[in-house]
């Protein structure tokens, strides 16, 4: 078992290793959903909810295939878990918020095929996590996938209103700015140690 502190893997995995500006996974929603901050956050919520929920079952796979000696099915338990839990998170925002629903439009079937979920499942378990480390380590990569969202459409929302030379608007200012995030990010790649 890794002796890192749940403190440690949930900072780590917000800041330190964000998934988006670190490890570039999540590019897909992170560039698609981040127009509006008040999507930009349901889609965070939608993504850390089931970033949660497949790490918790990914902790439990993992134990069960170890117990009998199954580990080659590890991927694909993983991804089934990971789309079941998608179409449960998908049904719930059509039922309940109809208009999130269409505002996420093809983004919200896409978290399936999201590799910062299936990153966080595979990374727990080849760290060797336990429960809670499991716990703090998908509770971190949510909030540090909802922050890397919540950061980007509120820099994209401050960018409409702005004056942008005609070069630069759209996807390549989007881009721009995206780079420059990582760059800021990697600033805090010093206190992760080893990692």
């Amino acid at each position: 078992m890794v002796n890192e502190s749940v403190g440690f893997i949930f900072i780590s995995a917000s800041l330190i290793n964000n998934f988006v500006f670190s490890t570039f996974l999540g590019i897909c929603p992170f560039l698609g959903v981040s127009g509006k901050v008040e999507t930009a956050v349901r889609m965070g919520a939608a993504v850390s909810f089931v970033m949660l929920i497949s790490s918790l079952c990914a902790f439990g796979i993992h134990a069960a295939l170890d117990y009998i000696n199954a580990p080659y099915l590890q991927l694909i338990s993983y991804i089934v878990v990971i789309a079941s839990t998608v179409q449960l998170v998908e049904m719930i925002i059509k039922k309940f918020s109809p208009a999130l629903f269409q505002a996420l439009g093809i983004f919200l079937p896409l978290i399936t095929t999201n590799c910062a979920i299936l990153g966080l499942a595979l990374f727990q378990t080849n760290r060797g996590y336990n429960f809670s480390q499991s716990l703090a380590f998908a509770l971190g990569a949510g909030a540090g996938f909802t922050f890397a969202l919540l950061l980007m459409s509120s820099i994209r929302e401050h960018l409409e209103l702005s004056t942008t030379p005609d070069v630069v608007k759209g996807a390549a200012l989007t881009l721009i700015v995206a780079g420059i995030l990582s760059m800021a990010f990697m600033g805090f790649a010093g206190l992760g140690g080893s990692h």
